[in-house]
């Protein structure tokens, strides 16, 4: 097993919670980006730098991930092709995706954009507060717990 963070959009909470969960459990890491990030001090955690063409952390992470591992994103079409491989995505906000809820999450997201284009000001997401770091660490906990005991993600 291998977590990965699409580390472009992924609030600095939530890594620090990967992170600390990774050394506690001995899971490696890669955190993607199209930029440079922190350097590490554990030899579990790595990064890659892709380049700064659109998409280009999605299609490294969707041809790396393997079944057994975890993608950490917010990113709608990633967590898809996520799924679709047989891994697990959850969200920044501890939500977990399977086949039937990124499905309609990802036609509601098309929806908005075709009101958005129409001229609708659906306003964005809400900032990123305590409760949803909350909601991702026990998130986070569950499916680690689970994958240790061998059950499936």
């Amino acid at each position: 097993m291998k977590i990965w963070i699409d580390a472009d959009g992924c609030p600095r909470p939530v890594k620090d919670l990967v992170l600390r969960a990774s050394e506690r459990l001995r899971i490696p890491v890669v955190m993607v980006a199209d930029r440079p990030l922190a350097r590490q001090r554990s030899p579990l955690i790595s990064s890659v730098v892709v380049p700064r063409d659109m998409d280009s952390a999605d299609r490294h992470i969707v041809e790396q991930v393997d079944p057994a591992d975890l993608v950490i994103t917010s990113d709608l079409p990633l967590a898809a092709l996520v799924v679709g491989r047989g891994a697990t995505a959850i969200n920044p906000r501890g939500e977990i995706y399977t086949e039937d809820n990124v499905r309609e999450r990802l036609s509601y997201r098309d929806f908005a954009m075709a009101l958005r284009e129409a001229g609708q000001d659906l306003g964005g997401p809400p900032p990123f507060s305590r409760k949803d770091k909350d909601r991702f660490a026990s998130a986070l906990d569950r499916h680690l717990t689970r994958c240790r005991a061998g059950q499936p993600g």
